[in-house]
């Protein structure tokens, strides 16, 4: 391989035969191997010798169905070659590699280079997730406030479920960015791509920040919400109370004019009905004036 140049091996869902014989060749360790096969690991920075492994969850953020897709992938970055495991249908690589291709000065700097170009590929996902996350919370957030009496409870459930696994997968690899730029062995290995990394090390942050906040701003919303359901409570309760109030005045009456005695006030005048029918509307009438006077009603 001439001085300059370096291979980039890209593997997608490998069996354990292609990703055993692959690492035999490269000369990785076996316990990077196992990380590399299985997946799903947190995102983390590890040194097999002159290898540097760094593992992230790249993922996208679908707006139809409120939810956030994450996969897996593992970047094996030594002096002469890279490799990169992908799990899942979210794989950065095919942009990373576009976007050196069209940068030569870029890929001058070897394998660190693509190292660089699958983070920043990654972090740039990470902040348009996070932008249209924000965009469905101030959707969500303009419905828990309006008028209408819908319960959105559970979608802001479904929501904060989905932020916490983008907080899972964004806020561990801010230190491990982190050790990338003081770590031990930078000097030789990323002296020159450091000042990029600096840069998607700061966009991370900056992701980083607004997912957390994000997932402060569904608590309150989550809190606004079960607060409103109190009230529409309080007040389905007001008018039920209300109304059985009404009804218990006539009820009253009627009640104590059909005890069937014989000597009662009234059972023989001729306008004794009509003033007791007269009395249970008219107090009625009142009570009920009075609720809605007072908002019962």
């Amino acid at each position: 391989m001439d001085e300059g140049t370096f291979a980039w091996v890209r593997l997608a869902d490998p069996s354990e035969g292609e990703l055993v014989q692959l690492a035999a060749e490269l000369g990785l360790h076996p316990l990077a191997v196992e990380d590399a096969l299985h997946g799903r690991q947190r995102p983390k920075r590890e040194q097999f010798g002159d290898v540097l492994a760094v593992a992230l969850k790249p993922l996208r953020y679908v707006e139809e169905d409120t939810a956030v897709e994450t996969g897996d992938i593992m970047i094996f970055a030594g002096p002469r070659s890279v490799l990169t495991v992908s799990h899942g249908s979210i794989d950065p690589c095919a942009e990373a590699a576009r976007r050196l291709d069209a940068d030569p000065q870029m890929l001058r700097l070897g394998t660190w280079a693509v190292l660089h170009a699958v983070l920043d590929v990654a972090v740039d996902a990470y902040s348009d997730a996070a932008r249209k996350v924000r965009a469905t919370l101030d959707r969500l957030e303009d419905e828990v406030f309006s008028t209408s009496r819908v319960d959105h409870t559970q979608s802001i459930y479904s929501l904060k479920r989905e932020v916490r696994e983008f907080r899972d997968a964004v806020h561990p690899l801010v230190p491990v960015l982190q050790t990338l730029l003081d770590g031990p062995g930078v000097e030789d290995h990323l002296s020159d791509v450091t000042p990029y990394i600096r840069d998607v090390a700061d966009h991370l942050h900056r992701t980083d920040i607004e997912v957390r906040t994000l997932d402060e701003l569904l608590d309150s919303v989550l809190g606004a919400q079960q607060a409103r359901v109190g009230t529409w409570q309080n007040d389905d309760m007001r008018r039920i109370s209300a109304w059985a109030a009404i009804f218990a005045i006539p009820t009253m009456v009627a009640g104590v004019y059909g005890m069937n005695f014989e000597h009662m006030p009234e059972l023989g005048w001729t306008y004794g009905y009509p003033l007791a029918v007269a009395l249970m509307a008219l107090a009625s009438g009142a009570l009920y004036r009075a609720f809605r006077r007072n908002g019962w009603l």
